[in-house]
This record gives C-alpha cells, sequence and structure tokens, in this order.
C-alpha cells in the first residue's frame, strides 16, 4: 500500500474539517486533551495505590461446632449437631 505523503494527509484533514466543521474541531480537541489528562492521572494512581487486602472470608476462622446438652449444667449428655444437607438423598 505504501507510505501516507503529504497531499494524503492534507486530504484527510480536509475531510475531517468538511465532516466536523471548524467550529466544533476545537472543543473536540480541548474534550479529548482533558480525557487524557484523565486517564494519565488515574493509570498513575493505580500504580501508587497499595495492593488489595484479602477478602475478610480467607481470615476468619471457622465457627465452633454447635451443641445441644440434654440438660442445664450437664456436660456429659452433650452431642454435636450436624449441618442439614442440602442433598435430596435421605438415608
Amino acid at each position: 500500500m505504501g507510505q501516507i505523503g503529504p497531499w494524503q494527509i492534507v486530504i484527510i484533514l480536509a475531510v475531517v474539517v468538511l465532516l466536523f466543521g471548524a467550529k466544533r474541531l476545537p472543543d473536540t480537541a480541548r474534550a479529548l486533551g482533558k480525557s487524557l489528562r484523565i486517564l494519565k492521572s488515574e493509570t498513575g494512581a493505580m500504580k501508587n495505590d497499595p495492593p488489595a487486602a484479602p477478602e475478610a472470608d480467607e481470615q476468619q476462622a471457622p465457627p465452633a461446632p454447635k451443641t445441644i446438652k440434654a440438660a442445664p449444667g450437664d456436660i456429659t449428655g452433650g452431642r454435636p449437631v450436624e449441618e442439614p444437607r442440602s442433598s435430596t438423598h435421605q438415608a
């Protein structure tokens, strides 16, 4: 295809001016510059942020097993409570 020469650049610029109008081009360029500055500042802030902390679920210890006591104060009659299983299979 070849390289783009100076005449091709002039033709492309003329088409852009005709499509967007000379009045809107400065506003568009300003908005583009502002967007690029925001993007640059956000990427810089992202690089300076400390790494994210691990999720709270990973740091918590598993809950203690539940027990049911036969009578108040009776330690020998306690038994662990099994959580209900979500399977549809019954024994």
